[in-house]
């Protein structure tokens, strides 16, 4: 059987359209999706319409509940001091993505699960129990199996950090999908993951990102100019 996992879109149209031609030609018998559908681009309705109308289950991500449920993110952001800059930046952008979905978008967000499991694999936004913490590629292998020591399944596939990876463990996988519309690894295609009966690829799809940056800077988002400086060197930075 053939999966592809499709984690943190955050609102970027074209990486998406561009990913949806790939898997016309990957053709995988299921895919799923790994959360961060709008926040932060152009087209967070576009996204959220377009994923529904695939009928893709996934599991929220820590911006899907952001954007559904503010006080979550006040909560989290209240424990992570003297970062008050990039909080009230990402309020800004949140109320205006929130004021792009609208009450019937965001009530769909909020209902996302937190964690999917499908025969060997599950797949969730971050780590369990957090959606704003998870390991980065660097970690080790006692770091990887602590954090997903509570799951079973013999493949572990997350998102978040928008850098994919694949990892074997012994008796299981970890593997992180990447970020279609916000790349952070230096490497400005999208990304999405692949599992062949159960053997996990990491896939790289080229997208017109100057496009992008053109609807971007149309869209009237907030602070547009710093995701758009992200989006040019895939390389995360603060506001």
């Amino acid at each position: 059987m053939r999966i592809a996992v499709v984690s943190d879109i955050h609102g970027n149209l074209r990486a998406f359209e561009a990913v949806l031609a790939d898997l016309r030609q990957t053709s995988p018998d299921l895919v799923l999706h790994g959360g961060d559908l709008a926040d932060s681009g152009s087209s967070p309705a576009e996204i959220v319409d377009r994923i529904r109308d695939l009928g893709w289950a996934g599991v929220i991500g820590n911006t899907d509940e952001m954007l559904s449920t503010p006080e979550a993110f006040d909560t989290f952001a209240a424990q992570s001091r003297g970062l008050e800059t990039l909080w009230n930046t990402l309020r800004e952008m949140a109320a205006w993505t929130r004021d792009k979905l609208g009450d019937e978008r965001l009530a769909w967000l909020r209902g996302l699960p937190h964690i999917q499991h499908h025969t060997t694999l599950s797949l969730l936004h971050a780590i369990p129990g957090n959606l704003w913490r998870a390991p980065m590629p660097e970690a080790t292998d006692d770091e990887l199996h602590i954090a997903y020591e509570s799951i079973a399944t013999p493949t572990i596939v997350y998102g978040h950090v928008h850098r994919p990876y694949v990892r074997r463990l012994p008796g299981s996988i970890i593997a992180n999908s990447g970020s279609v519309g916000l790349p952070h690894d230096g490497n400005t295609r999208a990304s999405y993951l692949l599992l062949d009966d159960s053997v996990p690829t990491i896939r790289r799809v080229e997208y017109d990102v100057h496009a992008e940056l053109k609807a971007l800077s149309a869209s009237g988002l907030p602070h547009a100019d710093w995701v758009a400086r992200i989006l040019q060197c895939a390389v995360p930075q603060m506001p």
